[in-house]
């Protein structure tokens, strides 16, 4: 769809369903409005988002509030240590026909056959069981015995886990995690929101979030998103931050060089782009800046950079890199 043959109306209808869509979510979690902001952003470009924060902090009640404001199919699946392949994807069911006598086998649909997937505590199972998302969150498809079955549209999945220190945990494959479009800490909340969230949780009262946006509406501004317009200023600033953060490149910093094993990839620089149209509509804006690339850099890369022994024995986090990164390669207009 593109924006330049609708009119103004509708697309100022259009936007402030977003706004809806923030005060709906508002209904049921108490701040975090850095975390809502990025489940959107990855909603509105198409991508997924894997949720990292204690447990306690309300990651699961976020997910299942965003499904309910949304009029999409969602499903959650709990991953655990014996939790199966075929649990997500599905298997095929032997099955006779009584008035034949024959039998055959039927395919019956897994739970990732939804819009709205949310794979709760992902890092709670081990590898071979989280590397069966891949190919559904990369490709949009689920193959099973030689068929490849198309998903829903919109597909979006939004995983959580808990921190790797945490006992039962396995670490998420990089591969795995280059697919999530946004890596979103979630964080504690301050004393004021603390205060609010026990009021409203320890109570009869249950806040019912309304449903405000269809699937219909969803890809449209997706398709938007396509529409915002980057420059070429910031697409080049946007290159040189992604090829920076390799340690061989000729762009790299003394700190890249130090803490970094493994820079970010070419999907880096896309989802980076992305995020930053998705951020730029969700703000009424038909045109990214340098200040959407900066508010989503960490989000974006954080989980693409592989940093090396000397950041763990200096306590160095993958933040810190991106930051001194930011410093290093300053956004300059041509």
């Amino acid at each position: 769809m593109n924006t330049a043959t609708l009119d103004e109306a509708t697309i100022q209808h259009q936007l402030a369903r977003l706004g809806q869509l923030r005060e709906a979510i508002g209904q049921a979690i108490v701040g975090q409005h850095d975390v809502v902001e990025q489940l959107l952003i990855g909603l509105l470009a198409g991508g997924h988002c894997l949720l990292e924060g204690a447990p306690g902090l309300g990651k699961t009640l976020l997910v299942r509030s965003l499904g309910q404001a949304l009029a999409l199919a969602f499903r959650r699946v709990q991953f655990t240590p014996d939790l199966m392949p075929s649990d997500i994807l599905g298997t095929e069911l032997l099955e006779e026909d009584h008035g034949t006598g024959k039998r055959a086998f039927r395919f019956q649909q897994g739970p990732i056959f939804t819009n709205l997937l949310l794979a709760d505590e992902l890092n709670r199972t081990p590898p071979k069981t989280q590397a069966a998302l891949l190919e559904a969150m990369s490709e949009r498809t689920v193959s099973y015995a030689g068929t490849t079955y198309a998903l829903p549209a919109p597909f979006f999945v939004l995983a959580t886990q808990n921190p790797l220190e945490q006992a039962g945990t396995y670490p998420l494959p990089e591969a795995q995690l280059d697919r999530f479009l946004l890596h979103v800490r979630v964080g504690y909340p301050s004393e004021t929101e603390e205060r609010d969230i026990l009021t409203q949780t320890t109570g009869n009262h249950s806040a019912a979030v309304p449903k405000v946006m269809d699937a219909a509406a969803v890809l449209a501004l997706q398709a938007w998103v396509r529409d915002v317009h980057v420059g070429a200023d910031v697409l080049h600033w946007i290159t040189r931050l992604v090829r920076a953060s390799r340690p061989g490149d000729v762009l790299a910093t003394d700190d890249v060089r130090k803490f970094v094993r493994w820079g970010a990839g070419p999907r880096a620089g896309q989802s980076l782009v992305l995020a930053a149209k998705a951020r730029a509509l969700l703000h009424g804006r038909f045109a990214a800046t340098c200040e959407d690339v900066m508010v989503l850099a960490a989000p974006v890369m954080r989980h693409r950079l592989l940093l090396s022994f000397a950041a763990e024995a200096e306590q160095k986090q993958a933040d810190d890199v991106i930051a001194a990164l930011l410093r290093a390669v300053p956004f300059s207009a041509n």
